[in-house]
């Protein structure tokens, strides 16, 4: 294992040692000693930029599954080294940020580093792995430790709410990805990413294409909150504020992102990827922005707004897919889509992060979100004021913020669209400039509202639970350092245009990049008098009337119908889920295990006479049969008894006795065939069940003699002659009916050879079916600890009830 796989694994290592941390130094927080991990594999990522920077790689890799042809590649490109930096820089400020938000004496905070540290993992895994499989197990990994982290406050009904929705939600997507990437193995043959795109014009053709390409936009569109899977995201800010800054703003939700723009060379030909993805990210962007501005939560309205600009950063990487029906980089002005994609990426991690430990803060000192109870903040908190206004302005997009510049290049994205002579867009494609305009005159919007209607105004203190003041300065750090980031590539933004800008697009459209080249980042403020520009100054002069007017047309939001709603659709669904899936187990779940043996026994007898029947095998051959002996036959007859005993015993303890001897004379049987091995397993399970059985008929009330014998059942005959039947029957067709050869030989040749044993049976136990028998263990391990755990449950209760005596 390299020194990059052992990177991507390392904060699972971690996670192993935090219980040890949190009970061991309880005087010290535990995220100081976390953050020492993301800080150390930020620096370790950093040292990959040289290599990047020129369009490298560097791939470590080794086996995981060799049987299935798969390894676990570990990738890094200007991509995934984008994604790794993003992952581990905001998860550092994350972390410090956590130290001081969540308190070492109320919080459980080992429960949260661990689930944090997961993510961190998982997310590193996804973003590094060439192979389609692994990035798959990371992917739902994702959703797994999401889920936790968002559940974090389990005692509260809306956490556990938002991380059931995001659960259920993403990993319906991450199915169907799965099968995308099952089609697409199908299809190539392969599981490695750059593989496929190295045969992407040969897929194109394929008729599993189009399927594989839905299914896989399925798994990016819930993971990264497109329309219309975007409604698990709001309820998600239940979370801890420094999940919703890291989750939601850097790494998660960028999930998709990042997916749709790795695999854009193999789909980005076909004009399918173009308008769906195009498409579904320009609405998503409208109508994130649209929903913003009616909500009264800071958080609430922080994630429509991510909402928003996950779909402005999807309709560019949907628009960049026109650059690849363009054979080079000359006059290739849709790659500037491509690139305006990248820049926003970078950006928006800097912006809303910032924004998420602002409201953080805010919530902190004042016990409030709602905007509502908020204003006049601003000689309270100063320093938190001026994080919140360059956050906001940035991503409203005003100058001279990082924000203002990528915000240009995505109109400069959906301007160009309109001349393309492609895909119909010369009638169509007017839409996509509307949206985005419209969109962000609405991002406008919010963003004023985010900042004047908590920091100006009129100070409310009858409304906060507690009297506002500046965060401790420890807070205070994160948010500062996000805030210089969206100052300093605001105003030096071609520091960034060659060291990542540049490699992570090139990883994008690498068709169109021949080795050696590179493609051509300047970034600049002035253009000139240009559309964007006045686009630009339509959305600041629409955007400031409609604020000032915002009392007077807010009321439109009440117009829509608020049970027709994509939630309403949900919530409705899984309520009819439940009620459906209660009612039909109600139905045939009646509390009495005979009548769920009659359902295993008739789908038994269904399902295997009708195979039987046809494929053929209801053959006897008479041929190669041993004689029947003496003994066999004196058995049988002591079977035969037992079994007519347990049937018309009037006593319990005479029917135990009887199956007791049924099982013992079976277990001759094995003595007489020479199954020394199976004959003392039989009798052990014999010995035991009857002792088991005992034990538990001796706490029954004993038989009433005068209770009424049980009649005659028909149905019940019909069921035993039928099971007996099919169970002759098979072990007849197996000895006549060969319809593939025996396994046997292959052990009686390699039992000793490949297993250095004498005992075959014990070799097929634990060598051949060595996982079988792991399984077998670890069921049972599970069903002891479960009953454990009621036992103690219990004596619990018993004694928490003797406790109140």
């Amino acid at each position: 294992m390299s020194l990059l796989h052992l990177a991507i694994f390392s904060p699972f290592l971690m996670a192993i040692l935090v219980p040890f941390f949190y009970k061991g130094l309880r005087s010290i927080h535990t995220g100081w000693f976390v953050l020492i991990l993301p800080i150390l594999l930020f620096t370790y990522f950093i040292g990959f930029l040289p290599v990047t920077r020129n369009n490298g790689t560097v791939e470590k890799s080794f086996d995981w599954i060799p049987s299935l042809g798969i390894r676990f590649t570990a990738y890094v490109d200007g991509l995934g080294l984008l994604f790794a930096l993003l992952i581990t820089g905001i998860g550092s400020l994350v972390v410090l940020y956590s130290i001081f938000y969540l308190s070492k004496e109320k919080e459980r905070l080992h429960n949260f580093y661990v689930y944090l540290l997961l993510f961190m993992g998982a997310m590193l895994g996804v973003v590094l792995s060439d192979n389609l499989i692994t990035l798959y197990m990371f992917w739902e990994l994702t959703s797994i430790s999401s889920f936790l982290l968002i559940a974090y406050w389990y005692d509260r009904e809306r956490s556990r709410y938002g991380a059931l929705k995001s659960m259920l939600l993403t990993v319906f997507g991450g199915l169907s990805m799965l099968g995308g990437i099952l089609l697409l193995s199908i299809m190539g043959d392969t599981f490695s990413i750059r593989e496929l795109i190295s045969q992407a014009s040969e897929l194109n053709g394929h008729p599993l294409f189009l399927f594989a390409l839905i299914l896989i936009l399925l798994g990016a569109f819930t993971k990264s909150a497109q329309f219309p899977f975007y409604i698990w995201l709001p309820d998600a800010m239940e979370a801890p504020t420094p999940v919703s800054a890291y989750l939601h703003s850097a790494t998660m939700v960028k999930a998709g992102i990042y997916l749709v723009a790795r695999l854009s060379p193999i789909f980005a030909f076909s004009s399918y990827w173009f308008w769906i993805v195009g498409a579904v990210g320009i609405f998503t962007m409208f109508w994130g922005s649209f929903n913003a501005v009616k909500q009264t939560d800071l958080k609430g309205i922080l994630a429509f707004s991510t909402v928003s600009q996950l779909g402005l950063i999807m309709s560019l990487l949907g628009a960049g897919a026109a650059a690849l029906h363009f054979d080079a980089l000359n006059d290739n002005i849709y790659i500037a889509a491509v690139i305006a994609a990248v820049f926003h990426l970078i950006n928006h991690a800097t912006f809303k992060g910032s924004l998420f430990m602002v409201v953080g803060i805010v919530d902190h000192e004042t016990g409030t979100r709602d905007i509502r109870k908020l204003g006049g903040l601003l000689s309270f908190m100063p320093i938190t004021f001026s994080i919140a206004v360059i956050g906001a302005f940035s991503m409203a997009g005003l100058p001279p913020f990082n924000g203002f510049l990528s915000k240009e290049m995505f109109f400069t994205g959906m301007v160009q669209l309109v001349d393309l002579n492609i895909f119909n867009l010369q009638t169509w494609g007017m839409f996509f400039p509307i949206l985005a305009w419209i969109g962000s005159i609405f991002t406008f919007i919010y963003s004023m509202m985010f900042v004047f209607k908590t920091f100006s105004g009129k100070y409310q203190p009858e409304k906060l639970d507690k009297k506002p003041h500046e965060a401790p300065v420890g807070m205070l750090i994160s948010p500062i350092i996000l805030a210089v980031l969206v100052v300093l590539f605001g105003l030096f933004p071609n520091l960034l245009s060659y060291s990542l800008i540049q490699p992570a697009a090139a990883a994008i459209i690498p068709s169109l990049v021949e080795p050696g080249e590179l493609l051509s980042v300047h970034i600049v403020h002035w253009h000139g008098v240009t559309t964007e520009l006045l686009m630009t100054i339509g959305v600041i002069a629409v955007g400031i009337l409609m604020y000032l007017t915002l009392s007077k047309w807010i009321k439109l939001y009440t117009l829509f119908p608020g049970k027709v709603t994509l939630n309403t659709l949900y919530d409705t669904s899984l309520y009819a889920a439940e009620r459906g899936s209660y009612t039909f187990t109600k139905a045939y779940m009646n509390g009495f295990i005979r009548t769920y043996l009659v359902y295993i026994f008739v789908f038994f007898i269904g399902i295997l006479g009708f195979t039987m029947w046809t494929e053929g095998a209801l053959k006897i051959d008479k041929s190669n049969l041993a004689p029947i002996g003496v003994y066999e036959i004196v058995l049988v007859i002591i079977i035969l008894a037992g079994i007519f005993t347990i049937l018309f015993a009037k006593s319990r303890l005479t029917s135990i006795i009887a199956l007791g001897a049924v099982g013992y004379t079976v277990s001759l049987f094995f003595v007489i065939f020479r199954a020394p091995d199976l004959a003392l397993t039989q009798l052990v399970i014999e010995t035991v069940s009857v002792a088991l059985f005992l034990l538990c008929f001796y706490h029954l009330p004993k038989l009433n003699r005068h209770e009424e014998r049980m009649g005659f059942k028909l149905g019940n005959l019909i069921i035993s002659l039928g099971v007996g039947t099919v169970i002759a029957l098979m072990a007849i067709s197996s000895h006549s009916n060969k319809m593939f050869e025996s396994i046997a030989s292959y052990y009686v040749a390699n039992t000793y050879k490949e297993a250095a044993g004498k005992n075959m049976v014990n070799v097929i136990l634990v060598d051949f079916r060595g996982f079988d028998t792991l399984f077998e263990i670890s069921v049972l391990a599970i069903a002891g600890l479960g009953i454990f755990g009621l036992i103690k449950l219990r004596l619990a209760k018993k004694g928490g009830e003797a406790d109140e005596n």
